[in-house]
């Protein structure tokens, strides 16, 4: 019973959830991504390949140089759109966490933390300085 404990407990913390979900999020993710390199992108540079259906070129029989070739295609065109998809992500946190940091256009929970955190310490001061006033707490 100590096994069926352990395993469950690896399987229910919280990292493991997120990578369960990371995972799959990824995988649809991935789906599109191919869509986009075998429906959109593909369809655009075949006519500009040789022939036209240079995926069939073999060099030799079981050689497939052309399945080669649209298999490293593939993975660049993949490559270049998650950076692009990366990059842009990246960009815009860049751009929020900069308006925050400047103090700009807070959200409505971030604007009462912000009062809430500067009543607390307008409260801490004026508790000091009554305890400077009053002298030490006696036991």
């Amino acid at each position: 019973m100590s096994v069926w404990k352990d395993f469950k407990g690896f399987a229910v913390k919280g990292n493991m959830v997120d990578l369960a979900v990371g995972v799959i999020i990824g995988a649809a993710f991935g789906s599109i991504i191919n869509s986009i390199v075998q429906d959109v992108t593909m369809p655009l540079l075949n006519p500009l390949m040789p022939k036209g259906h240079w995926r069939d070129w073999v060099i030799e029989p079981g050689i497939k140089m052309g399945n080669f070739l649209s298999t490293v295609l593939n993975f660049t065109i993949v490559a270049i759109v998650m950076f692009g998809v990366v990059r842009l992500l990246h960009g815009r946190r860049k751009k929020q966490e900069a308006k925050k940091a400047a103090g700009e256009e807070l959200d409505h929970t971030d604007r009462l933390l912000t009062d809430i955190r500067e009543e607390m310490r307008g409260l801490r001061r004026e508790m000091s300085k009554q305890q400077e006033r009053n002298g030490p707490p006696s036991p």
